[in-house]
């Protein structure tokens, strides 16, 4: 069974273009990504899904420098563009993350597949795991788990908008389709927020990489929540943001 991570990226970003090409400590953000992803044991692959825009084109050039494959598909439908992604990995299961979270957990990644793959031999199987279904991650560390036989279900039978522009909602949507599992953190850490999309979520980003990064070494959560303990005020950077398409807003939007 083939288990494939698949991270979805592209330049367009509105309120911080280009950010995932951004240098942080002498890498750009999208590369951490990619290590700190491939740093989960429990993953056989990791991809990247970007669209046939031609403003994309630098990206696919670097991450396919960095030695990892690139699908492109389309720019709007963006379920139909992972899908195909999907596809081209040839996955049996396939992990969602986005581009924009360089603080990414891999050890969250590997806890909930050992848990996802052994649910997909009871009866019923698993289809979908979710870590927000009750948010006590920072937000930069959500991760959705779902077969390819449930990705496609969800690709041939999602109609609505938001459904189609973003690639988990309908399994959110019908939860009587789709037998989901929740993933709750022990501790509450969900007044965190952890992922880019503002110039205040890269000032954030930034101190912490400059704190605590370094050549081969994989920033773990507890130093992060550290950190923010003797530096309360770091946090406070960009507490006031707002989440552009919250995963919260799966759950209810329609």
């Amino acid at each position: 069974m083939k288990t494939v991570a698949i991270i979805q990226a592209r330049m367009g970003s509105q309120r911080l273009a280009g950010k995932v090409l951004r240098t942080l400590c002498g890498k750009t953000m999208l590369a951490h990504v990619l290590e700190r992803v491939s740093a989960a044991k429990r993953l056989d692959e990791v991809w990247l899904a970007t669209s046939v825009n031609p403003q994309n084109d630098e990206l696919a050039l670097h991450v396919e420098a960095l030695g990892y494959p690139c699908f492109r598909g389309s720019e709007e439908d963006v379920l139909a563009r992972y899908h195909g992604a999907a596809q081209a990995a040839q996955a049996d299961v396939i992990v969602r993350i986005t581009s924009d979270c360089p603080l990414y957990d891999p050890l969250v990644c590997d806890r909930m597949l050992e848990r996802f793959h052994a649910a997909l031999g009871e009866n019923p199987p698993a289809d979908f795991m979710s870590s927000v279904f009750e948010r006590r991650f920072p937000r930069g560390l959500d991760t959705e788990i779902f077969t390819f036989a449930a990705l496609d279900r969800n690709f041939r039978e999602a109609l609505l908008p938001n459904e189609r522009e973003h690639v988990t909602p309908h399994f959110y949507h019908h939860p009587e389709k789709f037998r989901a599992l929740s993933w709750v953190n022990e501790e509450d850490l969900s007044l965190f927020r952890w992922t880019v999309d503002t110039p205040e979520d890269w000032q954030f980003i930034e101190t912490v990489y400059e704190k605590l990064w370094r050549p081969g070494h994989v920033i773990t959560t507890q130093e992060v929540v550290a950190l923010l303990a003797q530096f309360p005020e770091l946090a406070a950077v960009n507490a006031e943001v707002e989440q552009k398409y919250s995963a919260e807003q799966k759950l209810t939007a329609k």
